[in-house]
This record gives structure tokens, sequence and C-alpha cells, in this order.
């Protein structure tokens, strides 16, 4: 009992330990993933991360010791049920993400177990003696005999995902030699500086996140000018249109201050102003007939050069 006691306080310990060393951690279920499956993705996650196990019980009592001082992981606690593990990282979100999604093992159907995806049989030879045609057509399989062997006439869609595999297709799938199933462990949800999310965050992109906040910000901008209520993301748009207004009044006026001085002289003799413009715009039509010929001068040059010194 004493043995049991030292084991439990110091796996509060480790855990305490843990959380306060790693900003992020993914809550996994881990159903179907075996003790050689799990040591694999141990290894892959060496340096970027640490998998965490233990009892339901032990993990939330272990949670509510350190409420006091992690208040966050208040949220935490009803995501802590069912065959969960959970991996402790201060790395990079998306590449944990990847470690963990990517180590797959198949698996062959198991009679009583729930298809995780979709199974199809494909058409084709199947290699198998005529003999056993009967079975096939137990599971209403169109089949033909061809070159002594049978053959599947067209693709089987044979379990829905989320069915249960009954006897006779976990048999037929073994006889086909199909392991339909992947195993590894899915990630049900990211606690990261006190928040949870979906897995599916990750996949959002940093322009994407930009653009969502940038329309955030000119939603406020929107509603604080309409209200008449300064906020940070209105406030250079009241200054722009607070100048706006006294340049308006300048111009209505004599008032005059250094910015308005040129929009008043404008106003007073726009032909001067024009007539200032004029050379310029006429500039640029002369400097590109000028690159015009010297490309026409060089082009010449270089025909000249086919020619022999004897020609």
């Amino acid at each position: 009992m004493v043995r049991s006691r030292d084991d439990k306080l110091a796996y509060f310990a480790k855990l305490k330990d843990l959380i306060e060393t790693y900003p992020s951690i993914f809550i996994v279920n881990v159903d179907n993933v075996g003790s050689n499956q799990m040591h694999q993705i141990r290894q892959a996650l060496r340096g970027k991360g640490t998998i965490v196990m233990g009892k339901n019980t032990m993990v939330r009592r272990a949670i509510r010791l350190i409420l006091a001082d992690h208040p966050d992981f208040e949220r935490f606690l009803p995501h802590v049920k069912g065959n969960v593990g959970f991996v402790f990282t201060s790395s990079d979100l998306k590449e944990v993400r990847d470690v963990i999604v990517e180590n797959k093992v198949a698996a062959p159907a198991k009679a009583g177990a729930f298809a995780p995806n979709d199974v199809w049989v494909q058409g084709g030879n199947t290699g198998m003696e005529p003999g056993k045609t009967s079975f096939f057509q137990a599971l209403n399989i169109p089949t033909k005999i061809a070159r002594g062997t049978i053959e599947i006439v067209s693709d089987i869609h044979l379990i829905p995902a989320g069915g249960r595999v009954d006897a006779s297709q976990a048999t037929l799938l073994n006889m086909l030699n199909i392991s339909p199933f992947t195993y590894g462990m899915k990630i049900i949800q990211i606690f990261s500086e006190g928040q949870l999310f979906p897995e599916s965050v990750l996949d959002v992109a940093e322009s994407e996140l930009v653009d969502r906040f940038m329309s955030g910000v000119k939603a406020i901008a929107a509603i604080s000018l309409a209200l008449n209520y300064p906020t940070l993301a209105s406030v250079t748009h009241s200054l722009v249109n607070s100048y706006k207004n006294l340049l308006a009044i300048a111009l209505a006026t004599d008032i005059t201050f250094e910015g308005a001085e040129k929009a008043k002289a404008y106003l007073a003799n726009p032909e001067a102003f024009a007539a200032a413009a004029a050379p310029v715009a006429a500039a640029a039509p002369a400097a590109e007939e000028k690159k015009e010929e010297a490309a026409k001068d060089e082009d010449e040059s270089d025909d000249d050069m086919g020619f022999g010194l004897f020609d």
C-alpha cells in the first residue's frame, strides 16, 4: 500500500512538472494502439514532446490539485475520459501534430469492431477456387469464373464507415489478405496557453488569420466612426477626417496653415500648375522615342556584323 501511494505521489509530481514546463498539450485517443506502436511514436516524438499515460481518475485528481495555481485547466477536465493519453510539447504544434497522425499501423478487420473508414473490395481476380463462390453469394458480391478462379465483377462497398464488422465480412477480408483499417493516435483537442481548440485550427493559414483580423479591425473602426466613439482602430481615420475638415475650412476662409498653402495656391492659379506639369508629360514620350531609336540603331549594327570581311 505504501508503494502504491508513493507511485501516485510520484505520478502527481511528474504531471505537475510537465504542466508547468510545457505550454501545450495534445489530448489523444489511443484506442487500438499497441505497445510496440506506442514505443515507435515515443521515439518519433523524442526531442519534440513527451507522452504521458495514466488512469483518468488519477489524471483528474492531479489536475484538481493544481487548479488553484492553474485555473485554466478547469476546461481541460471534461476531455479526460475514455482511452486517452497526453502529449506535452513546447515545439511547433503543426510539426508535432504531423508526427502523431502519421504513425499508423494497418490492421485486419475483426468481427464486432466498428469500421473507422469505408471499406471497399476492388473488382478483379481473387485467385480463389470456384468452390468458394457460395461465400461471395452470401455477401451479395457479384462474381464470375475466369480461368478457373473466382473473379469479382465490380468494386463493392462492403462496410460503411462507422458500421459494425460482422463475422462473414471479417472472414472475407482476411481471405483476400486485405487489412482495411489503420490505427494510430487520434487528436481529440489541443490545449495551449489556456485555450482549447480542435486539430483543424492548425490548418488555418497565417494569411487567412491576418485577413480575418483585418476584417474585424475594419468592422470596429466603422462602428466607432458611426457612433463617434474613438477606439484604437478608428483613431487614424478620425485624425485623417479631422485634417480634411480643417483643410476644407482653410480653403473656404482666409485662415491658413502650412498644409493648406499648396492647395490654396493651386486654386488661386491652376494654369501655373498645368504649365509646370506639361514639360514633364512631354518629356516622357520623347524619352521613349530615344530608347526606341537607340534599340533600332543597335539592331542595325548587329545586322551589319553578319557580313564577312571579304564579302
